[in-house]
């Protein structure tokens, strides 16, 4: 019985070398190796610049301060936003186009990034946080961190499915890593970047979680944990508060994301330069700055310093008003930076003052430490869009079940109420505002990418439209084809004539072809995806459209029947399917 068991272990390891998965995982775990780094390396550098430019004492966190000189708070973000406006224009002029962020890659490119790209981003956004702009560094952690798995994955040729993995593993290992959480940032990875759950994608995701916050401990760039005291049990009554709760919070949320929207506009119609926006919205954030410190930066440590220490609610709103004001000036003047980690303050405030009202109108009101995290996973999911990221997130921040339960029921109700009355996130609203129908990182690329061209039949039967009928019935017998398309003496779509109609009793011998012409400017031009084709297949209620280089000159390429393109359509939509439920197929 043993030699059976000794012999059992090396088939067992040959098994798992020679498993597809094996080589995906640890291409993973490099990944996250990478992704760790990198965030380690961008958290040290901008507190370095805390120390330096602000002379912030001990590690460097200027939110939590309680003061700031006047003249650093002014001039550090005035002058860096300046510095970043001009960096700005130098880089549109030298690298032209859009970065790509890791929704958009694996909702339309497959999961193909820039790693130059999302290094100029990563670069931005350490500079305005640096100069203390009102911004979070999980923009530029999460581009570079996918970027990162979109390269190396390229670099192995892997699958466009794996590809897309890549790029979610990449995000999983930068936000486990800025948090200290290896559960949020795999569920970061599943609802935003890729889009869904499966127990196929699981192992990979898991281990680039696990990989960077093992470099960020090795850095020690990793967040110390919240002291927090939370009750023991929650009653059955404590869950409306908690849902009233989720419902403010995913109200203020929507009311950030408007705010952030106006302040754009407000930027783009003020008539001022590019490059000089920043230093103006980097003066507003100084002058909030004289106030309260922890208007500026991300406010991570603002963050603990509210959960910590209770504050009067009078204090408690004015925080976060200026906090909302500064984080829609700074990304509205166009500072680099994402809404996550200033969601999060945002979010233990607005529990916080929830709990201070609720205390004045209950006599067993909830703790106040339960409503800020419960307020601040709830804002968080408002803006972000990831419920169980957020309550593994609590989860793992505090270790407590009673707090989770409530997260999860405060989550959900926000993420409801968000789908309700405004139906986007953040990342997902501004797209939308780019006329980009992007909802989710759910791969709809391939509807782009298979176009008219790819699908078409190139041998077309064309004849002149002054051929008469009885040379039409001699080249082209009853039987022999469904179509002919017509053109002019230049070559030109004029038409498509049904090959049936010349052999009715009405068609004459000597009639051309011109008066059997029909579809004259129903057209499809090679450009046009399979969404846009079906939709004018629809339009001229035909089962057949010609295709032509262009609307202008309508010279003939080839032919496309609606049966061919719904059924591309439906294979594409299985390839998905299973896609999304885990299932490996044949490569794309």
């Amino acid at each position: 019985m043993r030699d059976d068991r000794v012999a059992y272990v090396p088939r067992l390891l040959r098994a798992l070398v020679r498993a597809d998965e094996l080589w995906l995982v640890m291409l993973a775990a490099a990944v996250g190796c990478a992704a760790g780094l990198l965030v380690g390396a961008m958290s040290h550098a901008t507190l370095l610049a805390h120390r330096l430019l602000f002379a912030a004492p001990g590690i460097g966190r200027i939110s939590g301060l309680e003061a700031i000189a006047p003249a650093r708070a002014i001039l550090v973000p005035t002058l860096g936003g300046l510095l970043l406006g001009l960096l700005g224009v130098w880089v549109t002029r030298r690298v032209p186009g859009r970065p790509v962020d890791p929704i958009e890659a694996n909702a339309l490119h497959g999961g193909r990034m820039s790693i130059r790209d999302s290094a100029i981003v990563a670069v931005q956004t350490v500079l305005s946080n640096s100069v203390g702009a009102s911004v979070g560094l999980e923009a530029g952690f999460t581009q570079i961190g996918a970027a990162t798995g979109s390269r190396l994955g390229r670099m192995f040729r892997v699958r466009r499915e794996d590809l897309r993995l890549l790029v979610g593993c990449g995000a999983a290992g930068a936000i486990g890593a800025a948090f200290d959480a290896p559960l949020a940032g795999a569920f970061y990875a599943f609802e935003l970047v890729i889009g869904t759950y499966s127990l196929a994608n699981l192992a990979p995701v898991a281990a680039a979680s696990v990989s960077a916050i093992g470099v960020a401990h090795l850095l020690h760039s990793t967040v110390p944990g919240v002291s927090v005291v939370l009750p023991a049990a929650l009653r059955m009554d404590d869950y409306l508060p908690i849902a009233t709760l989720g419902i403010v919070a995913a109200l203020l949320g929507v009311g950030l994301m408007y705010c952030v929207t106006l302040a754009e506009m407000l930027f783009r119609r003020s008539g001022l330069p590019v490059w000089m926006r920043p230093a103006i919205g980097g003066l507003v954030v100084g002058l909030l700055a004289l106030a309260s410190p922890s208007v500026m930066s991300s406010g991570h440590w603002a963050m603990r310093v509210a959960l910590e220490h209770a504050m009067p609610t009078g204090q408690v709103l004015a925080l976060l008003v200026m906090k909302a004001l500064a984080s829609s000036v700074s990304i509205g003047a166009g500072f680099r930076g994402g809404l996550f980690f200033a969601s999060l303050y945002l979010g233990v405030l607005t529990g916080a003052a929830f709990g201070g009202g609720l205390a004045l109108i209950s006599a067993t009101p909830l703790s106040a430490e339960l409503c800020a995290l419960v307020g601040m996973s709830a804002m968080a999911v408002a803006v972000v869009g990831a419920p169980m990221t957020m309550v593994f997130l609590a989860l793992e921040m505090t270790g407590s079940l009673p707090l989770t339960a409530a997260v999860l029921v405060a989550s959900v109700i926000s993420s409801l109420t968000v789908r309700r009355t405004f139906g986007y996130s953040f990342a997902t609203w501004r797209f939308h505002l780019r006329g980009e129908s992007i909802r989710s990182a759910v791969d709809i690329g391939w509807i782009r990418t298979l176009t008219v061209g790819r699908m078409m039949r190139h041998d077309v039967k064309t004849l002149c439209q002054d051929t008469t009928v009885q040379a039409a019935r001699r080249a082209y017998p009853l039987g022999s084809g469904q179509r002919i398309v017509l053109v002019d003496q230049a070559g030109r779509y004029v038409g498509l004539v049904l090959v049936p109609e010349l052999y009715a009793e009405s068609a004459l011998p000597d009639e051309t072809l011109a008066r059997f012409a029909q579809y004259r400017d129903q057209m499809l031009t090679p450009q046009m995806n399979l969404r846009e084709a079906i939709a004018r297949f629809e339009q001229a209620e035909s089962d057949a459209l010609v295709v032509v280089d262009s609307a202008e000159g309508r010279q003939v390429r080839g032919m496309l029947t609606e049966q061919h393109a719904l059924r591309r359509y439906s294979e594409e939509l299985d390839r998905s399917r299973r896609e999304l439920a885990g299932e490996k197929g044949p490569s794309a």
